[in-house]
């Protein structure tokens, strides 16, 4: 197990800088001067954007502007943005506001996806599994972004059951409408996998012995049954779980959450690179530690599974 754990770790190296230089290659790639974009219609000092260009090292080549950068990432120093905060206070703001609003979007989708997921493989051909795979595809089909404006519309805005933005309150419940309709547009695919699961282990030959040694439904559904149903859908849900990180920016928007998809578009705007490589740099490294911690559970769920 632990030489399996070092694999991993060892083979995130090279996603690691990859993932660093892509990003920054895209950065420096981008048309227009960051620093002239700052001043707006206004005509800077030429010795005042020189002396800014230097101070972001924008005046050395890109190779030399990288090296600078991750020469500073290891020595914790994740630069300054051109508006002078210090990219790291950025980011331990915004991402705490972000990790909440995907904590909770994935731990209601895992919850969907199972539940639902296990009574229609349990009833495959009722009612309850015909409905659902009807409901799913509804939901599956509308984008995100327009169940999001109904969402805060007739709920949040109609209806008064929810805050219809989130601005500067970013508790949990302030945030439990987009989480929730993220929920309800990403729990289709956890709850197919878990229902084809469950067929599938309902007339495994190991349920059958199971069931023909008396054991009641209580046990064999959740111990048998359901376990060994749940390692696809936590591998979907930990997929969910690093795309959703980066790819809040939508949902961000609309309720007006301050963070990480926001901040992250506004400096991709305005041409950041430490801004925008850091941030890329900390999810890359997120999405590989969760995708560590999913095979790890693996061998939890299904004791026929050993890492060596």
């Amino acid at each position: 197990m632990l030489m399996y754990v070092v694999r991993r770790l060892l083979q995130a190296i090279p996603v690691f800088f990859g993932t660093t230089f892509l990003i920054y290659f895209m950065v420096f790639a981008m048309p227009g001067d960051p620093i002239l974009a700052l001043f707006g219609e206004k005509t800077p000092n030429p010795a005042v954007l020189e002396a800014l260009r230097e101070q972001y090292h924008l005046d050395q080549p890109f190779i030399v502007q990288y090296f600078l950068y991750m020469k500073d990432v290891f020595t914790g120093n994740f630069g300054t943005t051109f508006s002078g905060q210090d990219v790291g206070d950025v980011l331990a703001r915004t991402f705490p506001v972000t990790l909440k609003l995907v904590i909770m979007a994935v731990v209601l989708e895992f919850l969907l996806a199972v539940i639902i997921g296990l009574i229609s493989g349990l009833r495959q051909g009722k009612f309850f599994d015909n409905s659902s795979l009807v409901i799913a595809l509804v939901l599956n089909s509308v984008p995100v972004f327009v169940a999001l404006f109904l969402a805060q519309y007739f709920i949040g805005i109609k209806l008064g059951w929810a805050p219809p933005t989130v601005g500067a309150n970013t508790t949990w419940a302030a945030m439990f409408l987009p989480a929730l309709v993220i929920a309800l547009t990403i729990y289709v695919t956890g709850m197919r996998l878990m229902r084809g699961s469950v067929i599938e282990a309902r007339d495994a030959d190991y349920v059958r012995t199971a069931q023909a040694k008396g054991l009641t439904s209580r046990r064999v559904v959740p111990v048998h049954i359901a376990r060994n149903s749940l390692i696809p859908v936590i591998t979907n849900t930990a997929a969910s779980f690093g795309a959703l990180i980066a790819g809040t920016t939508v949902t961000e928007g609309i309720f007006n959450i301050p963070g990480v998809g926001r901040t992250l578009y506004q400096a991709i705007i305005l041409g950041e690179g430490p801004t925008v490589v850091t941030f890329v740099t900390i999810l890359t490294v997120i999405y590989v530690i969760v995708n560590i911690l999913v095979d790890l559970l693996y061998a939890v769920l299904d004791p026929r599974i050993r890492y060596v």
